[in-house]
């Protein structure tokens, strides 16, 4: 096959851990920027095939190329234009500097617009880098005497301003707001318990089977050297709350959970193959970016018709699959986004991938409990482990996804060390996607309510909330609260779908 020069190709991919056992000082922490920087060094150490500390000349070559360079933005590190400090100290001068929006879609999305845009030829080399040292910054204040150095944070008027990558979205409505309905952890388990319900299963099976499905994550973090725990748990230790493992919010617990008090940092470096070429990158090294589609499902979620389905991600998976030539079947790998076990299966069940195939993992990291949870970075790590899981095993296909906010933008990449046979193509399905219809919402609803899905939010001392979507008699959907860590303890472990109730105009709760 003769490649079209232009074709984009990723050639370098970079990881990095900071998870010392016995952490006792200054010297065991890391800040975000010396993350970033180690894991762009070895993205470019990863092209000459070395340990990241070794003479790496094609790697250095290709650092020196770079048009573009993006960081992903920090959960925990907010500065003018990370990419800047990044860029000096490996003494590089891209041409271009961004900084992405908020999102766990938004490195896939990069990817493919990085793609595109070295197709067209608008550039050549690109880097993404991000990280999180949320482990570090936690125990820098749990024990100030340590005495740890403070992270550069950049005047507000550092020039050049990074450009921005993607858009910033406005998750939460202002009836969400109101009724405190704000935080992931609130919200994934709405969905989970829809599902329970729509599958009609007891709350011991769907325990059973959600735990089975997430040992499963864990398995795969044991295998993988950046993961950050890599002890495989048990369904059971999964799902039995433990001190060490509390009930977070019904019914996940802390092991059901996003991790985000992780050191962690990944890189990936894109180059056209002409310049891979050029510069001597192995041809076993290259892995092809096939194709690539995105879309939203509605932006809040008291709009959203079926809380445990993704319209969204069930029509890019289509779309990806399609202008790569393959179907879901020939996918050899996978990696799905993976903050709540809920948010891997709905990309599963849209995906039509079966949830426990011994033959092929959901997942190439662990997921973002297990693998760890670097805030918006965790596909940059990702899509890093896929390049590495391809590279093993030429030929065989890889998919990614990503998704930001609650199940709402979702991106889906494919990829492998086989060129594509047509040009990379990135698709939106936002059109298509708004062709669906949403639910209706009011602030109160009048009469005979019953729950549709619910979570009991866990403090430290135990049961403390109920938040819950309820319907009336039409349809309509509201978001009802309790309020009262009595009555949550005594509900809590209880099946509440379907009870009936009243609200008062102030989304009050009461059951019957």
């Amino acid at each position: 096959m003769t490649l079209d020069p232009r074709t984009p190709v990723l050639v370098g991919v970079g990881q990095v851990l900071n998870h010392p056992e016995n952490p006792s000082g200054a010297h065991d922490l890391v800040d975000p920027l010396d993350l970033m920087v180690q894991a762009l060094t070895a993205a470019a150490a990863d092209i000459d095939g070395v340990n990241p500390g070794d003479p790496c000349p094609l790697g250095t070559t290709m650092l020196s190329k770079i048009d573009r360079l993006a960081a992903v933005v920090s959960f925990t590190w907010r500065t003018t234009n990370p990419a800047l400090l990044v860029a000096e100290r490996l003494g590089i001068k891209p041409t271009e500097l961004m900084v992405t929006a908020t999102g766990g879609s938004i490195p896939q999305k990069f990817v493919a617009g990085a793609a595109t845009a070295i197709l067209r030829g608008d550039v050549d080399v690109v880097a993404l880098v991000g990280s999180e040292a949320m482990y570090s910054r936690s125990l820098s204040r749990r024990f100030p005497e340590w005495n740890s150095p403070e992270w550069e944070v950049q005047d507000p008027s550092t020039t050049p301003a990074p450009q921005l990558f993607g858009k910033e979205l406005e998750g939460l409505s202002p009836l969400e707001i109101e009724r405190g309905i704000m935080m992931p952890i609130h919200i994934y388990p709405l969905f989970e318990n829809a599902r329970r319900a729509r599958n009609g299963w007891t709350i011991a099976e769907h325990l059973e089977q959600t735990g089975a499905f997430w040992a499963s994550f864990s398995a795969q973090a044991a295998k993988n050297p950046h993961a950050w725990i890599q002890t495989a748990k048990t369904s059971s230790e999964i799902t039995t709350p433990t001190p060490q493992n509390r009930m977070i919010a019904e019914p996940y617990t802390k092991y059901m959970v996003a991790n985000l008090p992780v050191d962690m940092g990944a890189a990936v470096i894109m180059c056209s193959y002409a310049t891979a070429q050029e510069v001597g990158v192995r041809d076993d090294a290259m892995v092809f970016p096939h194709s690539h589609a995105q879309g939203d499902d509605p932006l809040h979620i008291s709009n959203r018709k079926q809380f445990d389905r993704s319209i969204a991600i069930e029509l890019a998976g289509q779309r990806a699959l399609s202008a790569a030539g393959v179907t879901i079947d020939e996918i050899d790998h996978v990696d799905l986004y993976s903050c709540f076990p809920i948010a891997a299966i709905m990309g599963a069940e849209a995906l039509g991938l079966p949830l426990n195939d011994p033959n092929r993992s959901l997942s190439v990291t662990g997921g973002l409990t297990f693998g760890g949870g670097p805030g918006n970075n965790y596909v940059t790590q990702s899509i890093a482990a896929m390049v590495q899981r391809l590279r093993e095993h030429p030929g065989d296909l890889g998919l990614v996804t990503g998704l930001s906010w609650f199940a709402t933008s979702h991106a889906v990449g494919i990829y492998s060390t086989t060129p594509p046979a047509t040009p990379f193509r990135a698709i939106d399905v936002q059109d298509e996607v708004d062709q669906f219809p949403s639910a209706e919402v009011a602030p109160t609803l009048d009469g005979v309510v019953s729950v549709e899905t619910y979570t009991i939010i866990h403090d430290r001392d135990g049961p403390s909330k109920i938040i819950a979507a309820l319907k009336d008699a039409s349809g309509t959907r509201s978001w009802g609260i309790i309020d009262d860590p009595t009555s949550a303890r005594a509900l809590s472990g209880t099946e509440l779908i379907g009870r009936q109730g009243t609200m008062n105009a102030d989304g009050v709760l009461t059951l019957h």
